[in-house]
């Protein structure tokens, strides 16, 4: 299949930024994410195989694809990662590959997976309290985490980002501390505002921790938020320094400043399904096309058609905003 026109949707919005699920599952309960018990995982062999994601990466680099990030469910339970990962940062054409993981498991596999390639990784962090921990995580595993961001310092990964769920009334008192964790250690922390995403139906508007609140308390306590100028546009994170010159953080506020009209993602799922948004509530059946024999250019095809097909944007602050059938660890982060 020869070099083609950009991902270009009806909106203008050119994608080159494609996000893989490897698992839907994980080695953690975040309240927010996952239900304690009695999770319904897809079966293994429904499961994108690595040669699969290969194939499919391959075929959407030639459209214009040059970012890939790698998630779950919990990406590092995916078993022989490090061989994907090699695999994937071999494309040339790839200029940009991370991964998202809630750090439980870096501890021995973050030197694998930099042998592999992997340079750049997020690590879901929401409190460095123990007992909180165990709280959101329903797991003891606070320490691991820990001592997995050490091992990834210590190595050479970054820029190494810390993504942290702000839902409101649980983390405000983790927001000091885990932006001086960040300033001391060299690390970015990102705030996400809690989304209307987990398997319980426990969100609502009420229960989200704003942006713009952390921002103050953050430049009250520590220093001045001053918002960086000239960034990417494309990029999801409003990113902010302290005036003091030490340390950045982001937020990614879907809810109050969604960042649509300038989206350039789409999103692969464990289970082969292509998904043009997060909250997208249809998706196009990859696996079938890659288990049914099916050319390069008819799965060029379907994810062109995947792209045409994108809305304007989520209207969670709408009525007409509906919940996408699928909980976040079974879409990918």
């Amino acid at each position: 299949m020869a070099s083609a026109p950009p991902l270009t949707d009806s909106f203008g919005r050119i994608h080159n930024n494609l996000r893989i699920s490897v698992t839907d599952r994980c080695n953690i309960r975040c309240f927010y994410c996952m239900p304690e018990t009695d999770v319904k995982f897809v079966q293994r062999r429904e499961i994108l195989d690595f040669e699969e994601i290969e194939r499919f990466v391959r075929i959407a680099v030639k459209l214009g694809v040059t970012k890939l990030r790698v998630t779950g469910g919990e990406p590092l339970v995916r078993r022989d990662l490090p061989v994907l990962i090699r695999r994937l940062a071999a494309i040339p054409e790839i200029q940009d590959l991370a991964l998202t993981t809630n750090g439980v498991l870096l501890p021995e596999l973050a030197g694998p997976l930099y042998e592999a390639g992997l340079r750049r990784i997020n690590v879901h962090l929401d409190t460095l309290d123990r007992a909180r921990f165990a709280q959101i995580t329903r797991r003891d595993d606070l320490g691991r985490v820990l001592a997995g961001l050490e091992t990834v310092k210590r190595l050479g990964y970054g820029p190494i980002k810390l993504n942290a769920v702000a839902v409101k009334n649980l983390v405000e008192p983790d927001l000091v501390p885990l932006a001086h964790y960040a300033r001391e250690n060299g690390f970015e922390v990102r705030f996400i505002e809690f989304m209307p995403l987990d398997a319980q139906s426990l969100w609502d508007r009420g229960k989200v921790l704003l942006a713009e609140d952390i921002i103050r308390v953050l430049s009250r306590e520590i220093a001045p938020l001053v918002e960086i100028p000239d960034r990417d546009p494309r990029a999801p994170a409003l990113e902010y320094r302290f005036a003091d010159g030490v340390g950045r953080v982001g937020f990614i506020a879907s809810v109050s400043r969604p960042f649509c009209l300038n989206c350039n993602r789409i999103r692969l799922t464990a289970d082969g399904k292509l998904r043009y948004c997060l909250f997208a509530i249809e998706e196009d059946d990859v696996k079938g096309l890659l288990r049914g024999g099916a050319s390069d250019d008819e799965i060029a095809a379907l994810i062109r058609r995947n792209v045409a097909g994108k809305w304007e944007g989520h209207e969670i602050n709408s009525s007409r905003f509906v919940a996408p059938p699928r909980p976040m660890y079974s879409i990918g982060g």
